[in-house]
């Protein structure tokens, strides 16, 4: 039934409207001086009156304010439009007036639309917000795109380009459709690619999304949750997080699918915030409350950022509605993520970290190939890494990690399946830390070789382990290293340790049953 009700809302929004007026009709001229949104505007409202239909801007250049949209409506921006966002604040911020329980929420943007249904942006055209001129973060600054609290929407074939803040932002909304989108942000601070915040059954595919802050980004800015939503097909770079769930999380990510996509480092553009080269390929945070649950990752390619898989739960605890009690510690469960491929990333390592009291749940990776630079020394593979349980979430946070690979730490079921890691440098870390970890599973891992590196595997205070079909290479000294008086229930099975010097290397204040059979 979903799949039947998606197909029916981009059908309906797709349909040609009952009418159809060019907005050159209402007195817009496309010289990109004079301000049209009073005739983009009319253009928008006399369809509206009519019970529906399609507002048109033809090619040309058309300086507008804030206009919105009414049900029914689509707004066709055609091949060889460009519409310009004002570079005046005082076009912006116009009051809503559409219906009876209107509100001025939907002001700090280009395009804006409150409680509307079955609408559509869609078209060849550009829009620019002009972005540039809004680099004062302590003054609003105007989106491209604000759509809230509506329903049956499609957004199909535009090219966005230069908002003042975030790119596009949608609000707890009904059945959404963003496809065969072009966004590129770089003129201004927090230039997100595209904002999901507190929505409902969403499809994203076929969009590339080029953005200084994060790119493709799922956010609760409510106690509701992203529920339901599909990101697929898509080529996402960043110099922040390329895909991601969080920061703000109150009401959760709930049935969450991404797939068949690219990620890459900016190619096109120079740092503002985070990294030249992007900071996470793919980060999935919990930190302000609610819960995060069934999330299924899959067939991602990944090339050139910093870290390419973060998971975080934590506890930075933000409020966000007035008058609300801080949320609980959240909880992360029930995430699979499958066939990744990445190269050319940093030295740092792969960071899956919950809380002492609050484990992630049932976490599973398979598939997966990490490339990174390599270069860590022997004496990082002991460093300690803090909690910074109330931290910003980043997938930089600790800083180089002691496992060039993967380091786990307080997570509850843990299974690793068939992770290939390569480094361009010798690196002298532990490929894998598993620290305070419980129900592990380690089947078939494959990492290079180093002369006098740290122990490939350590497992820290960690309960209920199996490794299995395991062959470290040839001049391997030591496979696993057993540390902490918590560690007990540690089996090895169907292992090749015949290149391995010390297969097994138990500290003092390792119990000597820790390993149950070998």
């Amino acid at each position: 039934m979903k799949a039947l009700t998606m197909i029916a809302v981009v059908l309906s929004v797709s349909m040609p409207g009952i009418a159809a007026y060019d907005i050159v009709e209402f007195g817009a001229k496309g010289d990109g001086e004079t301000l049209c949104t009073e005739a983009i505007q009319a253009a928008i409202d006399k369809c509206a009156a009519g019970g529906g239909g399609t507002a048109t801007v033809p090619a040309g250049r058309w300086l507008t304010g804030t206009v919105y949209l009414r049900d029914n409506i689509t707004l066709s921006i055609e091949p060889g439009a460009t519409l310009l966002g004002s570079r005046n604040r005082d076009d912006y911020a116009r009051p809503f007036t559409s219906g009876p329980d209107a509100e001025p929420v939907s002001k700090w943007a280009v395009i804006a639309g409150h409680g509307v249904k079955n609408v559509a942006i869609r078209g060849r055209g550009t829009i620019d917000g002009q972005g540039d001129a809004f680099r004062d973060k302590t003054r609003a600054r105007p989106k491209c795109i604000l759509l809230e609290r509506c329903s049956d929407v499609l957004i199909e074939g535009v090219r966005l380009r230069s908002a003042g803040s975030w790119m596009q932002h949608y609000i707890d909304c009904d059945r959404l459709v963003i496809r065969d989108i072009a966004v590129f942000n770089h003129v201004s601070f927090n230039n997100d690619g595209l904002n999901i915040d507190s929505c409902r059954d969403v499809t994203i595919t076929g969009c590339n999304v080029d953005s200084d802050d994060d790119g493709i980004v799922l956010k609760s800015l409510s106690t509701k949750p992203c529920e339901n939503i599909t990101i697929s097909d898509c080529i996402v770079s960043s110099h922040c997080n390329a895909i991601k769930m969080g920061t703000e999380s109150g009401g959760g990510f709930k049935n969450i699918v991404i797939s068949n996509c690219t990620v890459c480092s900016p190619r096109y553009s120079q740092v503002t915030y985070g990294r030249q080269r992007g900071l996470a390929g793919l980060a999935l945070e919990i930190v302000d409350g609610g819960t995060m649950d069934r999330v299924a990752v899959s067939n991602i390619a990944i090339r050139g950022v910093t870290v390419p898989i973060f998971v975080r739960l934590g506890n930075r605890a933000r409020v966000y509605e007035k008058d609300q009690p801080k949320l609980g510690i959240g909880t992360l469960r029930n995430v699979t993520i499958d066939d990744i491929v990445a190269t050319d990333c940093s030295g740092i390592g792969c960071s899956i970290t919950g809380m002492p009291d609050k484990p992630i749940e049932d976490i599973a990776l398979s598939n997966i190939i990490l490339g990174f630079e390599g270069g860590g020394t022997k004496e990082a593979a002991s460093v300690s890494v803090p909690e910074k349980h109330d931290a910003y979430p980043e997938s930089t946070m600790f800083g180089q990690l002691p496992a060039y690979g993967l380091y786990c730490r307080h997570v509850k079921g843990l299974k690793l399946r068939n992770i290939t890691l390569k480094t361009d440098k010798p690196d002298l870390r532990h490929a894998l830390v598993c620290d305070d970890v419980e129900n592990l599973l380690i089947d078939t891992l494959d990492t290079p070789a180093a002369t006098d590196a740290a122990s490939i595997i350590r497992l820290t205070n960690t309960r209920n382990a199996l490794i299995t079909t395991c062959s470290p290479p040839a001049e391997t000294d030591t496979f696993l290293t057993l540390d902490g008086p918590r560690t007990q229930s540690i089996a090895l099975t169907a292992n090749n340790l015949k290149n391995t010097k010390t297969p097994i290397h138990r500290h003092e204040n390792t119990p000597e049953e820790a390993i149950t059979n070998k």
